[in-house]
């Protein structure tokens, strides 16, 4: 009886931590009619994308324009020759919606002249449908072209199509090259606040974008008075790596758009948002961050509704049933062992076994979700596997603690082994991080069960030992490997230490490099200052160094049956 008290004890909190921390968010006013006014559209599914040259089904993009319908006025295309694209104009009238349509352009002359034929080609044949045409998207931010070569593309499609065209890029670029203002019919600028050099929270968003729109208004009336803007790309991630104070999530990105169309409305904006569909293609170079901006996954779910409040996680009840599930298979497996540990010591085995069991089914979830490739997959089944028998370990390792029972040797020197992967692992992950982690999310994921399986052992061994001191926390005596390596846990320890300290440098550098946050802040120490707040105030970065901490201070501690 007790341990079913104890174990329905334990359901019931973590049912209620679920439920609280899943709770439907406001996150502002509804759209009108609960359809935006344009909806960037790439209507690439998994294992498709313009980088490996494999594109949608003519019916696959029927059946996302149909989709689109319900929830916008008008789409805008980034490319017009490619694969498939030049299906989209005629199948978007279909559905009543009307296109901004954009030619790609790149290094490659005759890729880029195709593309120019079709775009007019397209603009002419569909003068129902496609209202506006771009001609380029941030090529001059990836320094594919120069800027009078990109006029020169322009000024071919004006004199060929009677719709007003106009070059898409970050609203920097307008700034810096000032002569495209001159050239095209209406300005299209992509402020995208999470990118930006000062990163800033999704509250503040809202003001950033309108001071962005006066400052490029004040710009452009200077060189041409009145020609309209267009907010060609704004947006927010639902998942990914935080960036100083923008926190990618879903319902972040979802108060992000509210906020925007509120902005656009109170101050007749025009406006795209980006974008329509998850983009797995893109992880290869932007990672988990860059595939995540949709308002629907790679397999056509809505992420999060346009009115009405919204979920983080919508399936949250889910993971608690499979958490619930794996705790119960492993509490049965070890009823009779079970019965025998006193009160505080039995509490504290099914807390543990309950910790894990949630945090293995939120990794498996996690991972899995964000694996776009089948090496991805690959990777994140070999993760999940490692962590399966760390935790399995773990949990035997407790048992023998609060049973007051030596563990195995050959057991102990497994469990070591193991945790001195993932501690190669941790460092491997963080020198990346250190050195380019612009693109790469922490990896705390996937390190969850040997980091909490470690803390949730110390306050086992605090609590198991008659006297305890600081030295019991020694990682031999946590995993009971009686084989001491002292100088190799020495060794890791300063090393995951030494790693920690590189990823602050590393994170505070590329904010020091930054061209605007050098503008705003010239002087030298006064932008430190400022960049190690970015730092310093990351969840995201905190929750990964605190795991290495985790992981090192065992290795740290001089063993105290060593020390005697």
């Amino acid at each position: 009886m007790r341990i079913i008290s104890f174990a329905v004890l334990i359901i019931m909190l973590t049912s209620a931590g679920f439920w609280l921390t899943n709770l439907p968010k406001d996150v502002g006013q509804d759209v009108p009619a609960g359809k935006l006014k344009s909806l960037s559209f790439a209507p690439f599914h998994e294992g498709q994308g313009p980088v490996e040259g494999i594109f949608p089904t003519p019916e696959q993009i029927d059946a996302d324009l149909k989709l689109m319908g319900e929830k916008t006025f008008n789409i805008r295309t980034y490319a017009s020759a490619e694969g498939s694209m030049p299906v989209i104009p005629e199948l978007a009238g279909k559905y009543g919606l009307t296109m901004l349509q954009g030619a790609w352009l790149g290094s490659v002359e005759a890729a880029n002249k195709k593309e120019i034929a079709e775009l007019i080609r397209s603009a002419n044949a569909h003068p129902d449908v496609v209202k506006r045409v771009i001609v380029g998207n941030e090529v001059l931010l990836r320094g594919d072209l120069t800027a009078d070569k990109i006029i020169a593309y322009i000024r071919q499609v004006k004199k060929a199509v009677k719709q007003p065209v106009s070059y898409a890029d970050v609203w920097s670029m307008y700034v810096k090259h000032p002569e495209l203002i001159k050239e095209v019919d209406f300005i299209t600028i992509h402020i995208l606040p999470y990118w930006e050099d000062r990163p800033i929270t999704v509250e503040e968003a809202p003001d950033h974008i309108q001071r962005i729109v006066r400052n490029v208004r004040a710009e452009a009336d200077a060189i041409s008075p009145n020609k309209a803007i267009l907010i060609g790309e704004s947006g927010w991630p639902g998942m990914g790596r935080q960036r100083g104070w923008s926190v990618p999530s879903v319902v972040n990105e979802a108060k992000f758009i509210r906020s925007l169309i509120k902005v656009a409305t109170d101050n007749n904006l025009d406006y795209n948002i980006v974008e329509a569909f998850n983009q797995p293609w893109k992880s290869a170079m932007e990672g988990v961050v860059g595939a995540n901006w949709g308002l629907y996954s790679v397999d056509r779910q809505e992420v999060f509704p346009l009115t009405g409040m919204v979920y983080e996680n919508p399936q949250w009840h889910k993971g608690l049933l499979a958490s619930i599930i794996i705790f119960f298979i492993v509490t049965l497996r070890h009823w009779q062992a079970l019965q025998s540990l006193p009160t505080t010591r039995l509490l504290l085995f099914l807390g543990l076994l309950q910790v894990l069991s949630v945090l293995l089914v939120s990794q498996m979830h996690l991972l899995w979700y964000t694996s776009y490739t089948d090496l991805q997959r690959l990777q994140t089944l070999v993760t999940v596997g490692f962590n399966i028998v760390v935790g399995g370990l773990i949990m035997r390792r407790s048992y023998n603690l609060l049973a007051n029972q030596d563990s195995s040797p050959k057991f102990c020197e497994i469990l070591y082994t193991l945790y001195g992967l993932f501690g190669v692992f941790a460092l491997y992950q963080t020198f990346q991080e250190a050195i380019a982690g612009r693109y790469l999310s922490f990896p705390t994921v996937a390190t969850y069960i040997p980091v909490v399986g470690l803390v949730g052992l110390m306050v086992i061994r605090a609590v198991t030992e008659s006297r305890w001191t600081w030295q019991t926390m020694a990682v031999n005596q946590l995993l009971g490997n009686t084989d001491s390596k002292t100088i190799q846990n020495k060794l890791m320890g300063w090393a995951l230490v030494l790693m920690g300290v590189a990823l602050i440098v590393g994170e505070t550098y590329a904010f020091m490099i930054s061209r605007d946050l050098i503008a705003e802040q010239p002087e030298f120490l006064i932008r430190l200052r400022v960049c190690l707040s970015f730092t310093l105030t990351n969840g995201q970065l905190l929750g990964w160094l605190a795991s290495l901490a985790v992981l090192a201070t065992p290795l740290l501690i001089e063993d105290a049956k060593k020390a005697e």
